[in-house]
């Protein structure tokens, strides 16, 4: 989620009985609830040290503990600064001390902070390292888009109709329960039509849907992990199916974008739980909803092996679920190889037209005719 979600959270949850922990409360959720993207701080060194880094050690448990640990002294240190600064001010009267959250309370609620932090990222398609540094997979719920607008309007409006100088503590901790229980519904919908995209998506692709590669295939899981060995192609050629993916939008929870990995291919297709079309099984050939299909080829030559070899191939390769690979030679022999991650191919995520985006989710790699490394870097 973004760092504007993650920090009107923090506030809502301060709301709550939370707040009778005493002075530093809200803050501390605050400043905890924003601390794993700390990370950020990586980009300093380019896109490539933003993929290796982001949502990796800060988002793991001994980053947590840190970030926790961290988070509470510096709102301790602060605000035990401001109430000697009030002590020392003439014309001011500090607060009671024995409305002073301690320590070890401040603790306990960073940690509710951090904690929180990753359990609202989990469920975007981006996804995290949940348990870095002792594995570097990725694991992703695909309900929710990285920032959502229906979150961001509950959690705003919760803010504008209990501010704390209008309304009694009883009545602001009614309003944050009504928040929060409206975001739990937003959780449940997107949950529900995250499970309909799937039950429907392969209506869109018709006939021209293969088998599965596997006799035993892969069953969508409710936490996905990657990334995944490259699929081996079929001994007979013929193309197979190896994973079907439904990614959130930002529009609304009812669109979302269809993701078909081929063994030679990734297929994408838009779909609206809202058209009639899908509201009862039936013969859809008169549809043709495989027509409108958006195909991304993904042959994996021997220049893209060796480029997976590469440091930047494997440090995309360890970030991107779905790597489309595409390779082309120029007329000095030279190989040009280049991967796509099909999650950002616009309609899921954008396209927002940012360059920074078109760098971070592609990278290419080129060779000269001798098989001599060129150049190797995110981008196009």
């Amino acid at each position: 989620m973004d760092n504007i979600t993650h920090t009107l959270f923090a506030v809502t949850l301060g709301r709550t009985r939370l707040a009778r922990a005493g002075r530093g409360a809200t803050a501390v959720l605050v400043v905890a609830s924003n601390a794993p993207d700390i990370d950020i701080l990586a980009t300093a060194g380019g896109g490539a040290k933003y993929l290796e880094w982001h949502r990796g050690l800060t988002h793991g448990p001994l980053g947590l503990a840190g970030l926790g640990l961290l988070s509470a002294a510096i709102v301790y240190a602060a605000r035990n600064a401001y109430h000697r600064h009030m002590i020392e001010s003439v014309d001011a009267a500090p607060w009671p001390i024995e409305e002073h959250a301690s320590f070890a309370m401040l603790t306990a609620l960073a940690f509710i902070g951090v904690v929180f932090h990753v359990l609202m990222d989990l469920p975007t398609a981006y996804g995290i390292r949940l348990f870095s540094p002792f594995t570097w997979r990725w694991f992703g719920v695909d309900w929710m888009p990285i920032m959502d607008l229906y979150l961001l309007i509950v959690l705003m409006a919760g803010l504008l109709f209990a501010r704390p100088t209008a309304a009694a503590a009883g009545a602001r901790q009614r309003n944050a329960a009504i928040v929060l229980t409206l975001m739990a519904v937003n959780y449940g919908v997107r949950g529900y039509a995250h499970h309909r995209a799937l039950e429907i998506a392969p209506r869109l692709f018709g006939p021209t849907l293969p088998q599965p590669c596997d006799a035993a295939p892969r069953q969508p899981l409710i936490v996905d992990s990657w990334p995944q060995p490259v699929p081996a192609p079929p001994p007979d050629g013929h193309r197979c199916l190896v994973e079907l993916a439904a990614i959130p939008t930002f529009t609304s929870p009812f669109d979302w974008r269809i993701v078909a990995q081929m063994s030679n291919a990734f297929e994408i297709h838009d779909l609206n739980l809202l058209d009639a079309r899908f509201a009862q099984p039936g013969d859809d050939d008169g549809a043709n909803f495989w027509r409108q299909v958006l195909r991304y080829p993904n042959v994996w030559t021997p220049a893209v092996h060796e480029a997976a070899k590469t440091r930047v191939g494997q440090l995309f390769l360890g970030f991107s679920r779905f790597p489309a690979a595409r390779t082309a030679v120029d007329a000095t022999g030279a190989t040009t190889v280049r991967f796509t991650d099909v999650r950002f191919v616009g309609g899921a995520f954008g396209p927002d037209g940012s360059r920074r985006r078109v760098q971070l989710f592609t990278v290419t790699i080129r060779f000269d005719s001798s098989g001599r490394l060129i150049s190797a870097a995110l981008g196009p």
